[in-house]
């Protein structure tokens, strides 16, 4: 039998099916996402939420003049599909394959690359805007999530686009969780329009009571007042959006095509700022997502059948988050003065133990990275030792906070950065390659990066006994065992591994074993190369390394960051200041340029940044010495 999908190759294409064919199109596209991430790592849950969604807005607007940008991103699959990608669906995440989230050098639909949470508000008003200036016709419509709308910047979008009046249409596809359980007094609000009737149902009511209403008397005096409580009761709805200067509608059933469609088609046209409030269910359709969408967030690897795992069962490992996750419950329990701060991610960064055992203690301000940074500064200040988990690439966005509220003030707060350097699959959006670079310049920060386990044990217990900004970071990755005692930690004190001859490896936290097993290629070669576990970032172990320059001809840094400012940056800046001549410096890390999506270690491969490649560019600047 012929699929309706089979007839969509570009957006216009939808155009020409009748509304009673979107609902078998909506179930081809529910079963290709179903059963490409299946076999591929992807986000599941929330991509099946919004099928209907997505379908009704192609279906409702021109893509060869509207804009649609979908907030975070991970919620784009069926947009791709429809946009011309789905015979290269089946490459999501791959590398050189398809992108998991909204990218502007992939496909003309897609109007930015975006990533991160809150911003496709503003970049919707930007374009309308932009529209207006250049006499361009069409419509800017932003996607937001309930966990997103609550973001800072997007109050800021929401409170600027009331004001000025723009042609903007802001859908709030409402689910009622983001990653993990949306939480926040807009959430709070949200769900208050949740558990009211919605304004279709009011007005059945309101013309059923019109039907029934008696000639004269007080009978008709009772319904009339019941009738107006009514009417103030669906006035309330949305009344947050519209104080803002929105026009609302809504809440409508997300998955019903008839509504979405006479809603979205009334609300085009009008001018002016609108907001469209739908309610979707993640998982839709899928029943496994649908009872567990948290665990189907960000899934592969599981039978379409019943929704379980078809990976095979390695053996068990340990990875840096769930060491971070045991050490800070385990110094909790000890320390009342520890407190917990994330930002709606207390399942990633594992937080989530903490949490149940520390309640009182613990804080999800939501997708509010800067708050999040700036409640931690005050928490300080009251006395407090808050610990800060947020991964690398979240991070950078409380930048002026750690500037302005931690860092200016001193003030003893921990940052445990997790997904520092390459994520994989997610991309360039996500790695977190920046954190030493945009860390490093600010006074009183301290820069830590553990070599396993174990170091990461003794570095938050360090961190802990501080009095001043401390950021400590580690990979997503398991834990490499390697049988080398651990030196105590001291404040910017690195320690020698291996002794060597030839060249010496300066190598900084997930580096570290991978210089390792590099040093043991290059022995095989008849090179005796020394490795040095560096440590801190901030300060450097000034002392040692200088000696060591001065004993060794060639000095290689090894670092999972950004090679402009970074950590091979500092030990050059050390031997600028220090004026030191005829030294030879060569620096390994993740060159000026946005690394794109593919699985780590293949990723790593690519840069030179895995034992052979370490190996072979050390190798080749001693045979060309």
């Amino acid at each position: 039998m012929a699929k309706i999908l089979d007839k969509i190759n570009k957006p216009k294409d939808i155009h020409k099916l009748e509304i009673s064919e979107l609902e078998k199109l909506s179930s081809e596209v529910r079963d290709l996402i179903i059963h490409t991430v299946s076999e591929r790592q992807g986000h599941l849950a929330s991509n099946l939420g919004v099928v209907e969604l997505t379908i009704a807005l192609h279906y409702c607007f021109n893509l060869e003049k509207d804009h649609i940008l979908w907030d975070v991103g991970h919620q784009s699959y069926t947009h791709k599909i429809l946009t011309g990608r789905k015979e290269e669906f089946k490459t999501l995440r791959e590398y050189q394959g398809l992108s998991g989230f909204p990218n502007k050098y992939e496909n003309r639909y897609d109007p930015f690359t975006s990533g991160h949470s809150g911003s496709a508000i503003s970049s919707a008003l930007g374009l309308s805007c932009g529209k207006d200036i250049l006499k361009k016709k069409g419509h800017s419509i932003a996607v937001v999530g309930d966990g997103g709308i609550g973001t800072g910047v997007s109050l800021e979008a929401l409170n600027h686009a009331g004001d000025l009046k723009s042609d903007l249409i802001v859908v709030l596809n409402d689910n009622n969780i983001s990653i993990s359980s949306t939480v926040g007094a807009v959430s709070k609000y949200l769900n208050s329009i949740r558990t009211t009737k919605a304004y279709s149902e009011i007005r059945k009511d309101i013309n059923e009571l019109f039907q029934i209403i008696p000639a004269i008397g007080k009978p008709l005096n009772k319904t009339m007042e019941r009738t107006i409580e009514l009417v103030k009761k669906n006035a309330t709805l949305g009344n947050l959006f519209m104080e803002l200067g929105f026009n609302y509608f809504g809440p409508t059933d997300g998955h019903d095509f008839n509504s979405l469609i006479e809603t979205i088609n009334a609300a085009k046209k009008l001018k002016g700022p609108i907001l469209l409030h739908t309610f979707t269910e993640k998982g839709k359709g899928f029943e496994p997502a649908f009872e567990n969408p948290t665990s189907f967030h960000s899934a592969g690897g599981f039978d379409t059948q019943n929704g379980l795992s078809t990976k095979e069962k390695k053996r068990k490992t340990s990875a840096y988050t769930d060491v971070f996750a045991q050490t800070i419950t385990k110094h909790a329990k000890e320390n009342k003065k520890i407190v917990g701060i994330t930002a709606a991610m207390p399942d990633g960064t594992g937080l989530k133990t903490f949490a149940k055992k520390f309640p009182e203690r613990f804080y999800d301000t939501g997708i509010c990275e800067q708050h999040a940074v700036s409640l931690a500064g005050g928490l300080s200040v009251a006395g407090l030792t808050p610990v800060v988990a947020i991964y690398s690439t979240f991070l950078q966005r409380g930048y002026d906070q750690i500037f302005h509220d931690i860092c200016l003030q001193n003030n003893h707060v921990v940052f445990a950065i997790d997904r520092a350097g390459i994520v994989g699959p997610d991309g360039a959006t996500h790695n977190g390659c920046f954190d030493i670079t945009y860390l490093r310049h600010l006074p009183n920060m301290t820069l830590m990066a553990p070599k396993d386990g174990q170091e990461l044990k003794a570095m938050f217990e360090f961190a802990l006994n501080m009095k001043t900004p401390v950021a400590i970071r580690y990979p997503r990755e398991n834990i490499t065992k390697m049988n080398y005692k651990n030196d105590e930690i001291k404040l910017g004190k690195s320690e020698i591994l291996k002794e060597g001859k030839d060249a010496l490896i300066l190598a900084y936290g997930s580096m570290l074993s991978r210089s390792i097993e590099a040093s043991k290629i290059l022995k095989k070669k008849g090179l005796n190369v020394g490795v040095i576990n560096s440590r801190f970032a901030k300060p450097l172990d000034e002392k040692l390394f200088l000696e060591m320059i001065d004993k060794y001809e060639q000095v290689f840094t090894v670092e999972e960051n950004s090679l402009i400012g970074g950590f091979g940056s500092a030990v050059l800046e050390l031997i600028s200041d220090r004026q030191k001549e005829d030294y030879r410096v060569h620096r390994m890390g993740i060159p000026d340029k946005f690394i794109e999506h593919g699985k780590r270690d293949f990723i790593l491969k690519n840069l030179g940044l895995d034992p052979t490649g370490i190996a072979k560019t050390i190798e080749k600047k001693l045979r060309n010495n």
